[in-house]
C-alpha cells in the first residue's frame, strides 16, 4: 500500500493573537453574510480533538473557516506556512463544509491551502489525523484498521463538529463535502458509497511489480500469510469480511467528492453501484505512485455520478501537496520536486479554483 515518509512532527508555532478592532462584531452584523461566501475573507483556524473509533484513541485535526479579519501573509505551523490567523473570529451562520482527507502517511496541515483557499470563500473546513496512518505512525496501512477505518474516522470528524456548540452554528449539515489525496482520494470515495475488492491488489502488484510504493512490501504479506496457513488471496478475502467491522462506511450526510489522485486500483465495475452524489476525479499525467491507467483513468467510465475529470499535463503524484516551504523541501525533497515543466504553484490555483466551483454547485452554494 502506498506509504509517504515517516517524519517527525515539528512543534506547532502558535502566534500572539491579533486584537480584534471594536467595531468588527457590529460590522458582522451588518453586513449581509451572502456576500461573504462570494468573496474573499479573512482565514481563522482552530485546533480541534476528535475521538477516533477505530483506535479509541483521540487524534487532532484542523477548522478553517471564514473571519472577517483579515489574513495577512501566513503563519508557522511546524513546517507548514498557513494562510490562517489562529483562533480569529468566525463570521457567524451556518455555511457548507468540506473535510479534507490526507494520503498515506500525511499529515491534517498537509492541504493546507485549498483549506484556506475554501475557508475564504465561504465555506467551513476541517481536517482531521488518520490514526495508524499519519506521519507519526503508518502501522495500520495495508490492514483493515486503515482500509475500513479511514472513512470511519472521517464520518466521526463530521459527526464532532456537528456535536460542538462552537461549530454546529457554523455549519449547514445538509451541504457537506469531503475532498481527499491518495489514500484520501480512496477514502473520499468510501464516503460516498464505494465498496473496494481487496484481492485486486495481487493483479496490480502483478503488472507493476516495481511500484514499491504500493507493491514493496509484498514479499512481507505473502510470507505473513504463510505463517498463518493462507495464501495472499485467502488473507485479502477475510480483509473483504471484515469491511464493515467499525460500521457503514458510507455516510449519507455527504453530498460531493472531490478525489486527488485516488488509490482506486481495487474498485472494479461493480464498487459504485451505491454511489450517488457526484464526483471530481483529478489526477497527474504520469503519476508513478498510483498510474492513472490502473487509478483514476481506470474508475472514470465506471462512476456514473461523475461531474468532471482533469489531467495535470506531466505531473507526478506529489503534485497535490502544496508547493513546499524551505523547511519541507529540505526534510521531504523528493516530494517538493516536479517534472521539468510542472509549476506546481499554478497547478495548485487551477486545483483550488476547480474544488471552489465544483463543491459550490454541488453543495448549492451562490
Amino acid at each position: 500500500m502506498p506509504i509517504l515518509s515517516l517524519r517527525r512532527q515539528p512543534p506547532r508555532i502558535t502566534p500572539a493573537r491579533p486584537l480584534l478592532p471594536c467595531l468588527a462584531g457590529l460590522l458582522a452584523l451588518l453586513l449581509p453574510l451572502a456576500g461573504f461566501a462570494a468573496d474573499a475573507t479573512g482565514v481563522g483556524i482552530a485546533a480541534i480533538q476528535i475521538h477516533d473509533p477505530v483506535s479509541g484513541k483521540m487524534t487532532e485535526g484542523d477548522v478553517f473557516y471564514p473571519s472577517f479579519q483579515p489574513t495577512h501573509g501566513t503563519v508557522a505551523l511546524g513546517p507548514y506556512h498557513v494562510a490562517a490567523t489562529p483562533d480569529a473570529p468566525a463570521i457567524p451562520g451556518p455555511k457548507p463544509l468540506v473535510i479534507l482527507s490526507h494520503g498515506n502517511g500525511g499529515s491534517d496541515l498537509g492541504h493546507h491551502d485549498l483549506a484556506a483557499y475554501l475557508a475564504s470563500h465561504g465555506f467551513v473546513v476541517a481536517t482531521l489525523n488518520h490514526l495508524g496512518d499519519y506521519f507519526r505512525d503508518t502501522s495500520g496501512v495495508g490492514r483493515i484498521e486503515v482500509l475500513a477505518g479511514r472513512p470511519i474516522q472521517v464520518k466521526a470528524t463530521i459527526s464532532t463538529l456537528l456535536a460542538d456548540p462552537r461549530w454546529k452554528a457554523l455549519i449547514d449539515p445538509n451541504r457537506i463535502g469531503v475532498a481527499g489525496f491518495s489514500a484520501g482520494g480512496y477514502t473520499s470515495l468510501m464516503i460516498a458509497g464505494a465498496r473496494p475488492r481487496f484481492v485486486r491488489f495481487i493483479a496490480f502488484c502483478d503488472r507493476y511489480p516495481d511500484d514499491k510504493d504500493v507493491c514493496g512490501h509484498r514479499a512481507d504479506f505473502e510470507a505473513s500469510a504463510a505463517r498463518q496457513g493462507k495464501t495472499m488471496e485467502q488473507v485479502l478475502d477475510d480483509m473483504q469480511g471484515q469491511l464493515g467491522r467499525y460500521g457503514d462506511t458510507a455516510d449519507p450526510r455527504v453530498k460531493a467528492v472531490f478525489a486527488m489522485a485516488p488509490l482506486s486500483l481495487i474498485f472494479d465495475e461493480h464498487s459504485f453501484d451505491n454511489v450517488h452524489v457526484p464526483v471530481y476525479l483529478y489526477y497527474g499525467e504520469n503519476d508513478h505512485v498510483l498510474p492513472p491507467e490502473a487509478n483514476a483513468k481506470h474508475i472514470q467510465p465506471l462512476l456514473p455520478t461523475l461531474a468532471g475529470v482533469k489531467e495535470i499535463p506531466k505531473a507526478d503524484h506529489w503534485v497535490f501537496l502544496p508547493p513546499c516551504s524551505p523547511e519541507l523541501a529540505k526534510e521531504i525533497p523528493a516530494m517538493c520536486r516536479d517534472p521539468q515543466g510542472v509549476d506546481r504553484a499554478k497547478a495548485h490555483a487551477q486545483i483550488n479554483a476547480d474544488a471552489l466551483a465544483f463543491f459550490r454547485k454541488t453543495l448549492d452554494v451562490h
